[in-house]
C-alpha cells in the first residue's frame, strides 16, 4: 500500500473543495493541479472518469526535507488525488514513509512520519 484513501459522501467538485480546505488547515498549499480527464481527452482523445492530481506542499516540512536530503526534491510535492469511479468519489494521499522509505536517512524518516500524519489527518477530515 502506498496511499491512504477514503471514499467520501460528496460530489467530485465538493470533494476537491473540501480536500483543498483540509490541506490548507494542515499547512499545505497546492503547487500543481493536473486534470487527468481533460489531459487524456486533449492528448489522446479518450474519455476518462473525473480525476485530479493535486501537488501539495507544506513549505516548512519541504525545507526540512531538503536540508536532510538534497535530492528529495525528486519526490516532492506530495500528491493527493481525487477521482470518481462507478459513481463514487475517492480521495487518496501518498504515504511519504513508503515513498521515501528507499532513502536511508534517519532525519528524513522522522520528517516523512510527520508529513504522513498530517496527510492522514486531511483524508480523515473529509
Amino acid at each position: 500500500m502506498y496511499g491512504y484513501k477514503k471514499k467520501v459522501e460528496a460530489s467530485f467538485d465538493d470533494a476537491v473543495k473540501k480536500t483543498r480546505d483540509e490541506l490548507q488547515q494542515e499547512g499545505f498549499g497546492v503547487l500543481t493541479e493536473i486534470d487527468v480527464q481533460a489531459t487524456l481527452k486533449k492528448k489522446l482523445d479518450v474519455d476518462f472518469d473525473k480525476y485530479l492530481i493535486l501537488g501539495a506542499c507544506n513549505p516548512p516540512f519541504a525545507h526540512k526535507a531538503l536540508l536532510a536530503e538534497q535530492d528529495i526534491g525528486l519526490m516532492l510535492p506530495c500528491n493527493v488525488i481525487v477521482y470518481e469511479k462507478g459513481g463514487e468519489t475517492v480521495v487518496s494521499a501518498i504515504l511519504p514513509t513508503v515513498a521515501m522509505g528507499m532513502i536511508k536517512n534517519a532525519d528524513l524518516k522522522l520528517i516523512a512520519d510527520e508529513i504522513e500524519g498530517k496527510l492522514k489527518k486531511v483524508i480523515d477530515g473529509l
